[in-house]
Protein backbone atom coordinates (compact mmCIF):
# COMPACT_ATOMS: atom_id res chain seq x y z
CA UNK A 1 0.00 0.00 0.00
CA UNK A 2 0.99 3.42 -0.74
CA UNK A 3 2.47 5.45 2.02
CA UNK A 4 1.83 9.04 0.81
CA UNK A 5 -0.59 10.21 -1.78
CA UNK A 6 -0.77 13.65 -3.01
CA UNK A 7 -3.96 15.06 -3.97
CA UNK A 8 -4.60 16.87 -6.80
CA UNK A 9 -7.67 19.13 -6.35
CA UNK A 10 -9.69 21.31 -4.02
CA UNK A 11 -12.88 21.88 -2.18
CA UNK A 12 -15.06 19.08 -0.80
CA UNK A 13 -13.03 16.34 -2.68
CA UNK A 14 -9.92 17.39 -1.36
CA UNK A 15 -11.14 16.58 2.24
CA UNK A 16 -13.09 13.76 1.48
CA UNK A 17 -9.94 11.58 -0.27
CA UNK A 18 -8.08 12.75 2.50
CA UNK A 19 -10.28 11.61 5.22
CA UNK A 20 -10.16 8.09 2.92
CA UNK A 21 -6.44 8.08 3.38
CA UNK A 22 -6.05 9.08 6.73
CA UNK A 23 -8.45 6.10 7.51
CA UNK A 24 -6.15 3.65 5.88
CA UNK A 25 -2.73 5.42 7.34
CA UNK A 26 -1.72 7.25 4.09
CA UNK A 27 0.20 10.20 4.66
CA UNK A 28 -1.18 13.03 2.64
CA UNK A 29 0.11 16.07 0.85
CA UNK A 30 -2.49 18.76 -0.23
CA UNK A 31 -1.64 21.19 -3.32
CA UNK A 32 -3.08 24.69 -3.45
CA UNK A 33 -3.24 27.73 -4.91
CA UNK A 34 -3.24 31.39 -3.02
CA UNK A 35 -7.06 31.79 -2.26
CA UNK A 36 -7.04 27.95 -0.80
CA UNK A 37 -4.19 28.46 1.50
CA UNK A 38 -6.88 28.87 4.56
CA UNK A 39 -9.20 25.29 3.71
CA UNK A 40 -9.31 22.95 6.38
CA UNK A 41 -7.66 20.47 3.99
CA UNK A 42 -4.53 22.33 3.88
CA UNK A 43 -4.32 22.53 7.77
CA UNK A 44 -5.55 19.13 8.13
CA UNK A 45 -2.83 17.39 5.64
CA UNK A 46 0.30 15.95 6.80
CA UNK A 47 2.07 18.42 3.97
CA UNK A 48 0.80 21.23 1.86
CA UNK A 49 2.39 23.35 -1.32
CA UNK A 50 1.71 26.12 -2.61
CA UNK A 51 1.54 25.77 -6.49
CA UNK A 52 0.31 28.98 -7.74
CA UNK A 53 -2.05 31.91 -7.66
CA UNK A 54 -5.79 31.73 -7.53
CA UNK A 55 -6.28 31.22 -11.33
CA UNK A 56 -6.53 27.39 -12.04
CA UNK A 57 -4.88 27.68 -15.31
CA UNK A 58 -1.83 28.79 -12.84
CA UNK A 59 -2.62 26.65 -10.44
CA UNK A 60 -4.74 23.21 -10.31
CA UNK A 61 -4.41 22.78 -13.96
CA UNK A 62 -0.45 23.25 -14.10
CA UNK A 63 0.79 19.95 -14.58
CA UNK A 64 4.45 21.06 -13.84
CA UNK A 65 3.58 22.70 -10.64
CA UNK A 66 1.26 19.29 -9.46
CA UNK A 67 4.49 17.09 -10.41
CA UNK A 68 7.55 18.83 -9.08
CA UNK A 69 4.76 19.11 -5.72
CA UNK A 70 4.93 15.12 -5.61
CA UNK A 71 9.02 15.17 -6.44
CA UNK A 72 9.73 17.30 -3.62
CA UNK A 73 7.40 15.66 -0.79
CA UNK A 74 8.34 11.93 -2.05
CA UNK A 75 4.93 11.39 -2.70
CA UNK A 76 3.86 8.26 -4.30
CA UNK A 77 0.94 8.25 -6.10
CA UNK A 78 -1.55 11.09 -7.39
CA UNK A 79 -4.97 11.20 -6.70
CA UNK A 80 -6.67 13.81 -8.67
CA UNK A 81 -10.44 13.84 -7.63
CA UNK A 82 -12.94 14.89 -9.94
CA UNK A 83 -13.15 18.05 -12.26
CA UNK A 84 -9.56 20.02 -13.38
CA UNK A 85 -7.20 17.74 -14.74
CA UNK A 86 -8.98 14.17 -13.55
CA UNK A 87 -9.99 13.07 -16.96
CA UNK A 88 -7.17 14.73 -18.86
CA UNK A 89 -4.96 11.34 -20.29
CA UNK A 90 -1.61 13.73 -20.82
CA UNK A 91 -1.65 14.17 -17.18
CA UNK A 92 -2.06 10.62 -16.37
CA UNK A 93 0.52 9.73 -18.95
CA UNK A 94 3.02 12.20 -17.28
CA UNK A 95 2.27 11.41 -14.13
CA UNK A 96 2.69 7.90 -14.94
CA UNK A 97 6.15 8.82 -17.12
CA UNK A 98 7.41 10.72 -13.80
CA UNK A 99 7.50 7.78 -11.66
CA UNK A 100 4.08 8.15 -9.78
CA UNK A 101 0.96 6.42 -10.00
CA UNK A 102 -2.01 7.36 -11.17
CA UNK A 103 -4.96 7.07 -8.86
CA UNK A 104 -7.46 6.59 -12.04
CA UNK A 105 -7.87 5.00 -15.67
CA UNK A 106 -4.70 4.01 -18.01
CA UNK A 107 -4.12 6.53 -20.43
CA UNK A 108 -5.74 4.90 -23.15
CA UNK A 109 -8.88 4.56 -21.44
CA UNK A 110 -9.53 8.26 -20.59
CA UNK A 111 -8.52 8.94 -24.40
CA UNK A 112 -10.88 6.88 -25.69
CA UNK A 113 -13.92 7.82 -23.18
CA UNK A 114 -13.29 11.83 -23.59
CA UNK A 115 -13.41 11.78 -27.60
CA UNK A 116 -17.06 10.77 -27.02
CA UNK A 117 -17.45 9.53 -30.59
CA UNK A 118 -14.52 6.82 -30.07
CA UNK A 119 -16.75 5.83 -26.56
CA UNK A 120 -19.70 5.56 -28.03
CA UNK A 121 -17.91 2.83 -30.89
CA UNK A 122 -16.59 1.09 -28.21
CA UNK A 123 -19.57 1.07 -26.23
CA UNK A 124 -21.57 -0.55 -29.35
CA UNK A 125 -18.78 -3.36 -29.73
CA UNK A 126 -19.11 -4.24 -26.35
CA UNK A 127 -22.69 -4.78 -26.56
CA UNK A 128 -24.02 -1.72 -24.92
CA UNK A 129 -26.88 0.21 -26.14
CA UNK A 130 -26.77 3.66 -27.69
CA UNK A 131 -28.29 6.48 -28.68
CA UNK A 132 -29.52 6.04 -32.62
CA UNK A 133 -27.26 8.50 -34.72
CA UNK A 134 -24.35 9.46 -36.83
CA UNK A 135 -21.47 6.07 -37.01
CA UNK A 136 -18.91 9.01 -36.32
CA UNK A 137 -18.07 11.98 -36.52
CA UNK A 138 -19.81 14.27 -39.00
CA UNK A 139 -18.25 14.61 -42.34
CA UNK A 140 -18.09 18.19 -44.05
CA UNK A 141 -20.08 17.37 -46.96
CA UNK A 142 -23.55 19.22 -46.26
CA UNK A 143 -24.95 16.94 -48.18
CA UNK A 144 -24.08 13.82 -46.01
CA UNK A 145 -25.07 15.76 -42.64
CA UNK A 146 -29.11 16.47 -43.89
CA UNK A 147 -28.81 12.55 -44.89
CA UNK A 148 -27.91 11.25 -41.61
CA UNK A 149 -30.42 13.25 -39.63
CA UNK A 150 -33.36 12.20 -42.05
CA UNK A 151 -32.32 8.28 -41.13
CA UNK A 152 -31.85 9.64 -37.53
CA UNK A 153 -34.88 11.59 -37.54
CA UNK A 154 -35.97 14.93 -35.58
CA UNK A 155 -35.19 16.31 -33.74
CA UNK A 156 -31.63 15.43 -33.53
CA UNK A 157 -28.87 16.93 -30.92
CA UNK A 158 -25.25 17.87 -32.18
CA UNK A 159 -22.53 16.98 -29.62
CA UNK A 160 -18.67 18.00 -29.34
CA UNK A 161 -16.75 14.85 -29.53
CA UNK A 162 -14.44 16.02 -26.60
CA UNK A 163 -16.99 18.03 -24.51
CA UNK A 164 -18.84 17.41 -21.26
CA UNK A 165 -20.27 18.86 -18.72
CA UNK A 166 -23.21 19.97 -20.42
CA UNK A 167 -21.31 21.91 -22.82
CA UNK A 168 -21.30 21.71 -26.42
CA UNK A 169 -23.98 20.66 -27.33
CA UNK A 170 -26.65 21.96 -29.80
CA UNK A 171 -30.65 20.20 -30.22
CA UNK A 172 -32.18 20.78 -34.00
CA UNK A 173 -35.70 20.55 -35.01
CA UNK A 174 -35.78 21.51 -38.13
CA UNK A 175 -33.54 20.34 -41.58
CA UNK A 176 -33.37 23.95 -41.71
CA UNK A 177 -31.48 25.14 -39.01
CA UNK A 178 -29.56 21.95 -38.97
CA UNK A 179 -26.45 23.21 -40.96
CA UNK A 180 -25.77 26.35 -39.46
CA UNK A 181 -26.08 24.49 -35.88
CA UNK A 182 -23.45 22.27 -37.13
CA UNK A 183 -21.49 24.59 -37.93
CA UNK A 184 -21.90 26.88 -34.69
CA UNK A 185 -20.93 23.81 -32.63
CA UNK A 186 -17.86 22.63 -34.14
CA UNK A 187 -16.62 26.22 -33.62
CA UNK A 188 -17.60 26.41 -29.94
CA UNK A 189 -16.21 22.99 -30.02
CA UNK A 190 -12.79 23.33 -31.13
CA UNK A 191 -12.43 26.87 -28.65
CA UNK A 192 -13.47 25.57 -26.06
CA UNK A 193 -12.09 21.44 -26.18
CA UNK A 194 -9.75 22.08 -28.59
CA UNK A 195 -11.38 19.11 -30.75
CA UNK A 196 -13.90 20.91 -33.77
CA UNK A 197 -15.28 17.20 -34.32
CA UNK A 198 -19.24 16.97 -33.54
CA UNK A 199 -21.46 14.04 -33.74
CA UNK A 200 -24.95 13.62 -34.05
CA UNK A 201 -27.85 12.15 -31.56
CA UNK A 202 -31.33 11.17 -32.00
CA UNK A 203 -32.96 13.85 -29.15
CA UNK A 204 -35.01 12.01 -26.72
CA UNK A 205 -37.79 14.28 -25.69
CA UNK A 206 -38.56 13.40 -22.00
CA UNK A 207 -35.77 11.04 -20.90
CA UNK A 208 -34.26 10.76 -17.16
CA UNK A 209 -30.37 10.49 -16.11
CA UNK A 210 -29.42 7.34 -15.24
CA UNK A 211 -26.18 6.23 -14.16
CA UNK A 212 -24.02 2.91 -13.35
CA UNK A 213 -21.17 3.04 -10.44
CA UNK A 214 -18.37 0.68 -11.53
CA UNK A 215 -15.22 -0.17 -10.17
CA UNK A 216 -12.77 -2.53 -12.39
CA UNK A 217 -9.23 -4.03 -11.70
CA UNK A 218 -6.26 -4.35 -13.34
CA UNK A 219 -6.65 -8.26 -12.98
CA UNK A 220 -10.21 -8.19 -15.52
CA UNK A 221 -12.61 -8.02 -12.40
CA UNK A 222 -15.51 -5.65 -12.29
CA UNK A 223 -18.64 -4.93 -10.97
CA UNK A 224 -21.10 -2.75 -10.36
CA UNK A 225 -22.28 -0.72 -7.55
CA UNK A 226 -26.34 -0.24 -8.54
CA UNK A 227 -27.64 2.82 -10.03
CA UNK A 228 -28.43 6.29 -9.81
CA UNK A 229 -30.83 8.91 -11.02
CA UNK A 230 -29.05 12.11 -11.90
CA UNK A 231 -32.54 14.00 -13.68
CA UNK A 232 -32.75 16.65 -11.39
CA UNK A 233 -31.01 19.39 -13.45
CA UNK A 234 -30.39 23.06 -14.68
CA UNK A 235 -28.27 23.48 -17.85
CA UNK A 236 -27.20 20.18 -17.68
CA UNK A 237 -25.71 20.14 -14.54
CA UNK A 238 -26.55 18.11 -11.75
CA UNK A 239 -28.76 19.58 -8.62
CA UNK A 240 -30.32 16.48 -7.28
CA UNK A 241 -29.05 12.57 -7.17
CA UNK A 242 -30.10 9.64 -5.67
CA UNK A 243 -29.71 5.80 -5.89
CA UNK A 244 -31.32 3.60 -6.52
CA UNK A 245 -33.17 5.27 -9.31
CA UNK A 246 -37.22 5.09 -8.11
CA UNK A 247 -39.19 3.37 -10.55
CA UNK A 248 -37.48 1.22 -12.82
CA UNK A 249 -37.89 -2.42 -12.67
CA UNK A 250 -34.83 -4.20 -11.13
CA UNK A 251 -34.03 -6.74 -13.72
CA UNK A 252 -33.76 -4.22 -16.10
CA UNK A 253 -31.48 -2.41 -14.15
CA UNK A 254 -29.13 -5.82 -13.48
CA UNK A 255 -29.54 -6.08 -17.06
CA UNK A 256 -27.62 -2.84 -17.59
CA UNK A 257 -25.07 -3.20 -15.11
CA UNK A 258 -24.02 -6.62 -16.03
CA UNK A 259 -23.39 -4.97 -19.57
CA UNK A 260 -21.56 -2.01 -18.26
CA UNK A 261 -19.52 -4.30 -16.12
CA UNK A 262 -18.57 -6.72 -18.70
CA UNK A 263 -17.56 -3.83 -21.47
CA UNK A 264 -14.95 -2.77 -18.49
CA UNK A 265 -13.65 -6.34 -18.82
CA UNK A 266 -13.44 -6.01 -22.44
CA UNK A 267 -11.84 -2.79 -22.63
CA UNK A 268 -9.41 -3.07 -20.45
CA UNK A 269 -11.06 -0.35 -18.08
CA UNK A 270 -9.24 0.14 -14.28
CA UNK A 271 -10.51 2.13 -11.24
CA UNK A 272 -13.79 3.91 -10.47
CA UNK A 273 -16.06 4.84 -13.87
CA UNK A 274 -19.48 5.73 -14.29
CA UNK A 275 -21.50 4.97 -17.44
CA UNK A 276 -23.93 7.55 -18.06
CA UNK A 277 -27.75 6.55 -19.54
CA UNK A 278 -30.59 8.36 -20.94
CA UNK A 279 -33.56 6.16 -19.99
CA UNK A 280 -37.14 6.61 -21.87
CA UNK A 281 -39.84 4.31 -22.80
CA UNK A 282 -38.13 1.47 -20.66
CA UNK A 283 -34.88 1.61 -22.93
CA UNK A 284 -31.47 2.76 -21.93
CA UNK A 285 -29.43 4.36 -24.17
CA UNK A 286 -25.18 5.27 -23.23
CA UNK A 287 -23.91 8.75 -23.81
CA UNK A 288 -20.57 8.88 -21.85
CA UNK A 289 -18.93 7.37 -19.45
CA UNK A 290 -16.96 9.81 -16.81
CA UNK A 291 -13.18 8.21 -16.06
CA UNK A 292 -13.54 9.41 -12.23
CA UNK A 293 -14.76 9.35 -8.94
CA UNK A 294 -18.42 11.42 -9.39
CA UNK A 295 -19.36 14.22 -6.89
CA UNK A 296 -22.68 12.17 -6.24
CA UNK A 297 -20.55 8.79 -5.36
CA UNK A 298 -22.11 9.16 -1.66
CA UNK A 299 -25.28 7.97 -2.28
CA UNK A 300 -24.05 4.89 -3.98
CA UNK A 301 -21.95 4.51 -0.81
CA UNK A 302 -24.34 5.27 1.48
CA UNK A 303 -26.98 1.98 -0.11
CA UNK A 304 -23.39 -0.44 -0.54
CA UNK A 305 -21.15 0.63 2.32
CA UNK A 306 -18.40 0.47 -0.23
CA UNK A 307 -15.76 3.46 0.63
CA UNK A 308 -15.32 4.63 -3.54
CA UNK A 309 -12.06 6.46 -2.94
CA UNK A 310 -10.66 3.40 -0.72
CA UNK A 311 -11.15 1.34 -3.35
CA UNK A 312 -9.41 3.40 -6.17
CA UNK A 313 -6.56 3.68 -4.25
CA UNK A 314 -6.79 -0.12 -3.61
CA UNK A 315 -7.04 -0.96 -7.13
CA UNK A 316 -4.17 1.76 -8.40
CA UNK A 317 -1.42 -0.06 -5.50
CA UNK A 318 -2.91 -3.42 -7.87
CA UNK A 319 -4.71 -4.80 -5.66
CA UNK A 320 -8.01 -7.20 -6.81
CA UNK A 321 -11.06 -6.47 -5.96
CA UNK A 322 -11.65 -7.42 -2.87
CA UNK A 323 -15.36 -8.55 -3.69
CA UNK A 324 -17.65 -10.33 -6.80
CA UNK A 325 -20.72 -9.43 -8.34
CA UNK A 326 -22.93 -11.52 -5.25
CA UNK A 327 -21.58 -9.82 -2.95
CA UNK A 328 -22.74 -6.37 -3.70
CA UNK A 329 -25.99 -5.94 -1.97
CA UNK A 330 -27.87 -2.61 -1.93
CA UNK A 331 -29.84 -1.58 0.82
CA UNK A 332 -32.20 1.80 1.34
CA UNK A 333 -32.26 5.17 -0.72
CA UNK A 334 -30.25 7.98 0.04
CA UNK A 335 -30.58 11.65 -1.61
CA UNK A 336 -27.80 14.50 -2.21
CA UNK A 337 -28.23 17.88 -2.34
CA UNK A 338 -25.52 19.80 -3.94
CA UNK A 339 -25.15 23.03 -1.68
CA UNK A 340 -23.91 26.16 -3.91
CA UNK A 341 -23.01 29.29 -3.41
CA UNK A 342 -25.54 31.43 -5.36
CA UNK A 343 -28.57 32.78 -5.45
CA UNK A 344 -31.52 30.50 -5.07
CA UNK A 345 -33.82 31.19 -7.92
CA UNK A 346 -31.07 33.53 -10.13
CA UNK A 347 -28.15 31.18 -9.62
CA UNK A 348 -25.79 34.14 -9.76
CA UNK A 349 -22.69 33.23 -7.93
CA UNK A 350 -22.13 34.77 -4.27
CA UNK A 351 -18.85 34.41 -2.84
CA UNK A 352 -17.78 35.77 0.06
CA UNK A 353 -17.11 35.04 3.65
CA UNK A 354 -19.33 32.45 5.73
CA UNK A 355 -20.17 34.60 9.05
CA UNK A 356 -22.20 31.33 10.23
CA UNK A 357 -21.95 27.82 9.50
CA UNK A 358 -24.16 25.18 11.45
CA UNK A 359 -24.40 22.03 9.27
CA UNK A 360 -27.41 18.97 9.99
CA UNK A 361 -26.98 16.03 11.70
CA UNK A 362 -29.13 13.08 13.18
CA UNK A 363 -29.45 9.36 11.87
CA UNK A 364 -28.90 8.56 8.54
CA UNK A 365 -27.40 12.28 7.60
CA UNK A 366 -23.92 13.10 5.88
CA UNK A 367 -22.44 16.08 5.03
CA UNK A 368 -19.47 16.44 2.93
CA UNK A 369 -17.60 19.94 3.24
CA UNK A 370 -14.80 21.99 3.45
CA UNK A 371 -16.74 25.15 4.53
CA UNK A 372 -16.57 26.51 8.11
CA UNK A 373 -17.56 29.41 9.80
CA UNK A 374 -14.89 32.52 9.06
CA UNK A 375 -13.94 30.38 5.68
CA UNK A 376 -13.96 32.65 2.57
CA UNK A 377 -15.12 31.19 -0.65
CA UNK A 378 -12.92 32.70 -3.72
CA UNK A 379 -14.97 33.67 -6.83
CA UNK A 380 -12.21 31.83 -9.01
CA UNK A 381 -13.95 28.46 -9.11
CA UNK A 382 -17.12 26.53 -9.10
CA UNK A 383 -19.60 27.55 -6.56
CA UNK A 384 -20.45 24.37 -4.97
CA UNK A 385 -19.77 24.61 -1.18
CA UNK A 386 -20.54 21.03 -0.25
CA UNK A 387 -22.97 18.34 -0.20
CA UNK A 388 -26.02 16.64 2.20
CA UNK A 389 -26.60 13.36 1.67
CA UNK A 390 -29.67 11.56 3.55
CA UNK A 391 -30.17 7.90 3.66
CA UNK A 392 -33.04 5.93 4.83
CA UNK A 393 -34.83 2.29 4.93
CA UNK A 394 -36.93 3.86 2.30
CA UNK A 395 -37.04 6.70 -0.02
CA UNK A 396 -40.00 7.91 2.14
CA UNK A 397 -37.97 8.20 5.00
CA UNK A 398 -34.66 9.62 3.30
CA UNK A 399 -36.64 12.44 1.58
CA UNK A 400 -38.07 13.70 5.38
CA UNK A 401 -34.72 13.42 6.74
CA UNK A 402 -33.13 15.70 4.36
CA UNK A 403 -36.27 17.77 4.89
CA UNK A 404 -35.42 18.15 8.16
CA UNK A 405 -31.22 18.60 7.86
CA UNK A 406 -32.42 21.51 4.89
CA UNK A 407 -34.48 22.84 7.50
CA UNK A 408 -31.59 23.06 10.08
CA UNK A 409 -28.58 23.55 8.10
CA UNK A 410 -27.94 27.10 8.22
CA UNK A 411 -24.94 29.16 6.38
CA UNK A 412 -24.69 33.01 6.89
CA UNK A 413 -22.87 35.48 5.33
CA UNK A 414 -23.20 34.42 1.57
CA UNK A 415 -26.44 33.11 -0.84
CA UNK A 416 -26.84 29.44 -0.60
CA UNK A 417 -29.57 27.26 -3.19
CA UNK A 418 -30.91 25.79 0.41
CA UNK A 419 -33.97 27.46 -0.47
CA UNK A 420 -34.04 26.01 -3.45
CA UNK A 421 -33.68 22.21 -1.98
CA UNK A 422 -36.04 23.22 0.26
CA UNK A 423 -39.03 23.84 -2.33
CA UNK A 424 -37.63 20.73 -4.19
CA UNK A 425 -37.86 18.38 -1.37
CA UNK A 426 -41.62 19.23 -0.29
CA UNK A 427 -42.19 19.29 -4.39
CA UNK A 428 -45.08 16.34 -5.16
CA UNK A 429 -43.48 15.25 -8.79
CA UNK A 430 -40.01 14.55 -6.96
CA UNK A 431 -42.18 12.96 -4.23
CA UNK A 432 -43.40 11.04 -6.45
CA UNK A 433 -40.42 10.08 -8.15
CA UNK A 434 -39.22 9.66 -11.47
CA UNK A 435 -39.06 13.39 -12.97
CA UNK A 436 -37.37 13.74 -16.22
CA UNK A 437 -34.15 15.76 -17.00
CA UNK A 438 -36.45 19.10 -18.07
CA UNK A 439 -38.31 18.89 -15.39
CA UNK A 440 -36.44 21.56 -13.09
CA UNK A 441 -36.23 23.74 -15.94
CA UNK A 442 -39.27 23.88 -16.66
CA UNK A 443 -41.04 24.43 -13.28
CA UNK A 444 -38.12 27.31 -12.65
CA UNK A 445 -39.50 28.69 -16.24
CA UNK A 446 -42.99 28.85 -14.51
CA UNK A 447 -41.57 31.52 -11.50
CA UNK A 448 -42.79 34.79 -12.15
CA UNK A 449 -39.82 36.30 -10.96
CA UNK A 450 -37.41 34.55 -12.98
CA UNK A 451 -36.34 35.61 -16.61
CA UNK A 452 -37.57 33.52 -19.24
CA UNK A 453 -34.26 33.35 -21.56
CA UNK A 454 -32.79 30.47 -19.29
CA UNK A 455 -29.41 32.89 -19.61
CA UNK A 456 -29.67 33.37 -15.66
CA UNK A 457 -26.75 33.74 -14.25
CA UNK A 458 -22.82 34.13 -15.03
CA UNK A 459 -20.93 31.11 -13.20
CA UNK A 460 -17.76 32.45 -11.98
CA UNK A 461 -14.58 31.27 -13.41
CA UNK A 462 -14.82 27.59 -14.53
CA UNK A 463 -11.98 24.81 -13.68
CA UNK A 464 -12.01 23.23 -16.61
CA UNK A 465 -14.27 22.86 -19.61
CA UNK A 466 -15.32 19.43 -18.95
CA UNK A 467 -14.97 19.81 -15.15
CA UNK A 468 -17.72 19.45 -12.40
CA UNK A 469 -15.46 20.77 -9.86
Amino acid sequence: MFEKILIANRGEIALRIQRACREMGIKTVVVHSEADKDAKYVKLADESVCIGPAPSAQSYLSMPAIISAAEVTDAEAIHPGYGFLSENADFAERVEKSGFVFIGPRPESIRIMGDKVAAKQAMIRAGVPCVPGSDGALPDDPKEIIQTARRVGYPVIIKAAGGGGGRGMRVVHTEAALLNAVAMTKAEAGSAFGNPEVYMEKYLENPRHVEIQILADEHKQAVWLGERDCSMQRRHQKVIEEAPAPGIPRKLIEKIGDRCAEACRKIGYRGAGTFEFLYENGEFYFIEMNTRVQVEHPVTEMITGIDIVQEQIRIACGEKLRFRQRDIMLSGHAIECRINAEDPFKFTPSPGRITGWHPPGGPGIRVDSHAYAGYYVPPNYDSMVGKVIAYGATRDQAIRRMQIALSEMVVEGILTNIPLHRELMVDARFIEGGTNIHYLEQKLAHKPDLPKDGAIGAKSEAADPKAEQ
